[in-house]
């Protein structure tokens, strides 16, 4: 198992996600001789997960069933033990299309926080390209080495445990990108301009407030970077459902039948269409937004190196 690498059954060591419901998962590490308990009942990992494909149904100890999913990034998002506050999908998307990153980039990062960007990072610029990130917390930076190592990715990123503002992410012009998403970015500004290669090298920096925005975006000036603009991605998440309206009184029967020769009173149009539909309610698809939306989590900011 690996999180860049598909691997097509469940082995001992690996990291599985048991999926419930769409709401409802969550990250397991597959070990011989141990349980997990769910609502459902016990799945026993020697029995019910080792061997077993990814994706397989596994019927729990009550009888009831779950689904067993190989790990990607985007479902590890929707799980990881929270460490600080993380980056989701819908940030991370734009994220890796505005700083161009492909198979084989060199990408900075700091900080490395929980490690949600981080797995989106590295299964994009995998199996040649390399993620150099930087962690202020020394605990954290401990456990997010860890975290790559269990899920073997460790070939494709280096984590350094230092303050990015005063020491810099430890590389010189060598980056494609870099990304920031710490409290005061424009103090790191300097330091991302030297590990970006010669010209043409992308920055982010992801802030919550507009001040730091617009320190930031001063910063990026004094340093020369151009195409500075800042993104703001909402969300809006409709659900499917099925409603039933009244059909709308459009007259009397009997006077549309009058108008147009139609004798209700005729055996063969008694019992019309027209006239049940006139007197029912109709039932279609309909999409509804959420009552409740995540709204703002942040400004992107976007530069290039001139």
């Amino acid at each position: 198992m690996s999180f860049v690498e598909y691997g097509d059954t469940i082995k001992d060591g690996d990291t599985a996600i048991v999926f419930l419901g769409h709401e409802s998962m969550f990250p397991v590490k597959v070990q011989h001789g141990t349980v997990t308990q769910t609502k459902y009942g016990v799945i026993r990992h020697s029995t019910d997960l080792i061997g077993k494909k990814y994706g397989s149904k596994v019927t729990c100890s009550k009888g009831g069933w779950v689904f067993i999913l190989h790990p990607t990034p985007e479902l590890w998002t929707m799980n990881l033990p929270h460490r600080t506050q993380i980056l989701y999908s819908t940030d991370i998307s734009i994220i890796t299309m505005m700083l161009e990153l492909k198979p084989g980039s060199i990408v900075c990062e700091s900080g490395t926080g929980s490690g949600s960007l981080s797995h989106a990072l590295i299964r994009t610029v995998a199996p040649t390209g390399h993620l150099y990130t930087v962690e202020f917390h020394q605990q954290r930076a401990e456990k997010a080495r860890e975290e790559f190592r269990e899920h073997r990715v460790e070939h494709l990123v280096t984590v350094t445990n230092q303050d990015v503002c005063k020491n810099g992410f430890g590389v010189s012009n060598i980056a494609d990108a870099v990304f920031l998403d710490i409290p005061s970015p424009w103090e790191a500004i300097g330091h991302a301009k030297s590990a970006l290669k010669a010209e043409g090298g992308r920055i982010c920096s992801f802030s919550p407030c507009i001040e730091q925005v617009q320190r930031t975006c001063l910063a990026m000036e004094e340093y020369g970077f151009t195409e500075i603009n800042t993104l703001e991605i909402l969300l809006r998440v409709y659900n499917v459902r099925t409603i039933s309206l009244q059909i709308p009184d459009l007259g009397k029967a009997a006077e549309d039948n009058s108008s147009t020769g139609f004798d209700s009173s005729s055996p063969s149009h008694q019992g019309s269409p027209c006239t049940n539909l006139q007197q029912g309610t109709v039932q279609f698809k309909s999409g509804v937004p959420l009552r409740e939306v995540v709204g703002h989590t942040g400004y992107l900011t976007f530069a290039t190196k001139s």
